[in-house]
């Protein structure tokens, strides 16, 4: 894996991935980023967007989760989802991209050396449980 093939994500973040902080900050999400700061699994979204941000498997995770400014990012961002001052996933995230954070993190968790900051979104906003589908399609029991 190229850090090539992770530049689309480079290039989405550009001039955003600081507002998706403030917002998780807030406690509420409220423009449009799921898709590239919190990336999923191919073969749960079905839109374009979602298609073209998907990461392919764990080992793509791998790559993103090492690429110099991507995994830092991702880190930073989800230990500010853990911590955010929202009363539900819902209310952080909305209904449809609290699926896609329950996802990504599932899927950053069996990827990363140290899975405890996607441990800790799942703990805080989904009562520690994976999210089954990404299971499923990564094929790591549980």
């Amino acid at each position: 894996m190229s850090d090539g093939d992770l530049e689309r994500f480079v290039r989405a973040q550009e001039g955003v991935h600081d507002q998706a902080l403030a917002e998780l900050r807030d406690g509420r999400k409220r423009s449009h980023w799921m898709w590239f700061v919190f990336p999923q699994l191919a073969g749960l979204g079905r839109s374009a967007t979602a298609q073209h941000y998907a990461i392919d498997g764990l080992d793509e995770a791998r790559a993103y989760l090492a690429h110099p400014l991507l995994g830092p990012r991702l880190v930073e961002a989800a230990r500010v989802a853990a911590t955010a001052p929202a009363r539900s996933a819902d209310d952080l995230f909305g209904g449809i991209d609290a699926m896609k954070a329950r996802s990504s993190m599932t899927l950053f968790a069996h990827a990363a050396e140290d899975a405890a900051p996607f441990r800790a979104v799942l703990d805080r906003w989904f009562h520690g449980t994976e999210d089954p589908l990404t299971v499923r399609l990564l094929d790591v029991g549980g």
